[in-house]
């Protein structure tokens, strides 16, 4: 269990205000990417619900990468020294990032996280409504927590 951070408990109250797994991990790092809210909630929106509700990869841990990207990733194409060297070094930060999330969560896939078979969804477009039935069944809001947590720990850890 992950010891929830600041972030992680902005990240856990963003998905309690309806956005998605992605927009909430991806949102609560925002001064720190220096990008406006609203425009980190519309970029991270595709990747919620395990990329828009296909229920692949996690969509916390695509607002985790989102993060990583905009902190680390550089505009230089690849051939060029800024490029090549960004790209091993952010390659490396979500490789490193994978094996801390999957040895929490067993997994980085959506679906087997929730325990959910593919293709399951009896809507796959449209979106859960967020009762009360839905927070107490499902992990999503504590996966937020724990997923923004687990970065802001790694981001400390390594800068």
């Amino acid at each position: 269990m992950i010891e929830i951070t600041q972030k992680g408990e902005r990240a856990r109250e963003l998905f309690l205000q309806g956005y998605n797994c992605a927009q909430s991990v991806a949102g609560a790092f925002s001064e720190e990417i220096g990008l406006p809210l609203d425009t980190v909630l519309k970029l991270a929106q595709p990747f919620g619900a395990g990329m828009g509700r296909l229920r692949e990869i996690c969509g916390t841990f695509s607002g985790m990468l989102f993060v990583v990207g905009q902190l680390y990733g550089s505009s230089e194409p690849a051939g060029s020294e800024a490029g090549d060297t960004a790209k091993k070094r952010v390659y490396s930060i979500v490789q490193a990032l994978a094996e801390r999330f999957r040895a929490e969560r067993g997994t980085i896939i959506c679906r087997e996280i929730l325990g959910l078979m593919k293709n399951a969804e009896t809507d796959p477009n449209n979106p859960s409504a967020r009762t009360e039935e839905y927070y107490k069944k499902r992990p999503c809001a504590r996966v937020c927590a724990e997923s923004a947590s687990l970065l802001e720990r790694y981001l400390s850890e390594n800068r």
